[in-house]
């Protein structure tokens, strides 16, 4: 009887990625779970808002749990305070985006089901954001990352 070596570790990657004010913390992965979960820690510093368009996604569900502060979420045009100890579910093609509309840091888990996204989507597009050194970023350069890892950039709003 053969059995599968399994490397089990704590926080598999330990990166913190980010621009000013947002940053992400992988603390698991579609590689830890086979492709079942994949679970990130935000971080928006008070007042600071998504400096990505909003988007939405098709193939999986991204589940918010608040730790720290109050994030607004901006799901199918609807505003939802998001706080510690409450979670919000985006299901599949809702459009979706956040802002920190309070002057606290906020703090919150995320889990996407199926692990369709990982720390790689999250290098390029800040890579991108930080390359505008503050300016706007190149649209064109974060749209082609967000659609090549499966994030369905929304219009402008009318």
């Amino acid at each position: 009887m053969s059995q599968r070596a399994i490397d089990l570790r704590v926080n598999p990657a330990d990166e913190k990625i980010g621009t000013k004010g947002l940053s992400v913390r992988f603390l698991a992965t579609g590689e830890e779970s086979n492709g079942s979960v994949a679970i990130f820690e935000l971080v928006v510093l008070g007042s600071e808002r998504l400096p990505a368009p909003a988007h939405s996604h098709d193939h999986y569900e991204e589940t918010i749990y608040g730790l720290e502060g109050v994030l607004t979420w901006t799901v199918d045009g609807r505003q939802i305070e998001v706080g510690p100890g409450q979670a919000l579910c985006i299901p599949r093609g809702a459009v979706h985006r956040f802002d920190n509309n309070t002057n606290v840091d906020t703090k919150a888990l995320c889990v996407i089901t199926p692990a369709e996204i990982g720390p790689d989507y999250f290098r390029e597009a800040f890579a991108v954001l930080n390359a505008a050194a503050g300016g706007p970023p190149d649209k064109v350069k974060m749209m082609e990352i967000m659609r090549r890892h499966g994030l369905t950039p929304a219009p402008p709003p009318v």
